[in-house]
């Protein structure tokens, strides 16, 4: 799909349409529970006004995440395959990971690119950055699309990731997140800024 990057769109809605503003909840008091390397779980006591009940609530505090759409130059995508201890499942993703502590979010999207598959970047196109659950998370994901990718070298895996390449023609990403083979939301959520930037509705941006 050519990108359009004329493409305008009107204010969905406004606060003046909508009425009255949605309250902000106060933390009161917080505390750490547990730091689970990957994560952490905090505890707030949080109120919707002063003097107002308090309420318990349960947070991850975590590090920004990249995910990143490899495409090599005849529109096939770079996926993995790998197993996810969550869901007890061998799941078919794009690479994705952690941004390190004083890493660029674009500097990580390369380097877990290579890590899980060996492919190298000539093209890095920022997709822009989603609250992953922002109900009990603080973080952001950030999505990337790697154009013109081509393998480099085997990758080489530590005692507790593998992943298996598997090379997936784009135009059959659309019947693999309909059927449920591609079920990771996170992915099918960059799958889908990809097909906005494909239609201009996010600006080209461009990491070297």
């Amino acid at each position: 799909m050519s990108r359009k990057s004329e493409a305008k769109w009107p204010p969905i809605f406004s606060k003046a349409d909508l009425g009255l503003e949605t309250p902000r909840w106060q933390r009161r008091s917080s505390e750490m529970l547990a730091d689970c390397h990957v994560f952490k779980v905090r505890h707030d006591s949080s109120s919707k006004t002063e003097g107002a009940a308090l309420f318990d609530f349960y947070c991850l505090e975590a590090p920004d995440w990249i995910n990143v759409i490899p495409l090599t130059s005849d529109q096939r995508v770079v996926m993995i395959e790998q197993f996810r201890h969550g869901s007890g499942e061998v799941t078919l993703e794009i690479p994705g990971g952690m941004v390190d502590e004083g890493e660029s979010a674009a500097t990580a999207a390369a380097r877990e690119l290579f890590e899980e598959t060996g492919f190298g970047i000539e093209n890095l196109v920022s997709l822009g950055a989603s609250r992953p659950n922002p109900a009990i998370q603080d973080n952001w994901i950030h999505n990337f699309v790697a154009l013109n990718v081509s393998m480099e070298t085997r990758p080489e895996f530590d005692s507790t990731e593998h992943t298996t390449v598997r090379m997936v023609p784009l135009e059959q990403i659309p019947e693999l997140i309909a059927d449920g083979t591609i079920s990771h939301a996170l992915v099918v959520l960059a799958f889908y800024k990809l097909n906005l930037y494909n239609a201009g509705l996010i600006p080209a941006s461009g990491n070297s």
